[in-house]
């Protein structure tokens, strides 16, 4: 039977570019970037021990992101790097969309923070799943908190 997802199976924040994100209460958070014009971007990836940031650095754990144009005329394509803080999308159409996804298990020890941050004007939207808790939407924490 079908359910409404938020709450049940992710929250959202739709505004996160350099937001800090807080993990704890979810398995894993999918960062959906976009900036149209096949412009590229670089997004960089960051862990923190608090919501203010205290003890950030980057999480150069990123081996794998998927790209796509992102208005639905084609698939999701696979990419592969060496592990990273950032990922870079090239001045392509075919890239106007990124997806990077973290498990709550590749941050370090006492580190429950995660953002991603754009360069340029590409847009993030943090998207956590994998709840810990399912809860109507209403009674979802605050993703910063």
């Amino acid at each position: 039977m079908a359910q409404k997802g938020l709450g049940a199976g992710f929250n959202t924040s739709p505004a996160a570019d350099g937001v800090w994100i807080n993990l704890k209460d979810a398995g894993a958070i999918a960062f959906l970037c976009y900036l149209s014009g096949a412009a590229g971007d670089t997004y960089t990836l960051q862990e923190a021990k608090t919501s203010g940031g205290t003890g950030a650095q980057n999480l150069a754990i990123v081996t794998e992101y998927h790209t796509c144009t992102g208005d639905g005329t084609d698939t999701w394509t696979r990419r592969t790097q060496a592990a990273a803080a950032t990922v870079v999308t090239a001045a392509a159409a075919t890239q106007n969309a990124m997806v990077v996804e973290v498990l709550n298990t590749s941050l370090s020890d006492t580190y429950k923070y995660v953002k991603l941050t754009s360069t340029g004007a590409g847009t993030v939207n943090a998207l956590t799943h994998n709840l810990m808790t399912q809860r109507a939407a209403a009674n979802l924490p605050a993703m910063g908190a």
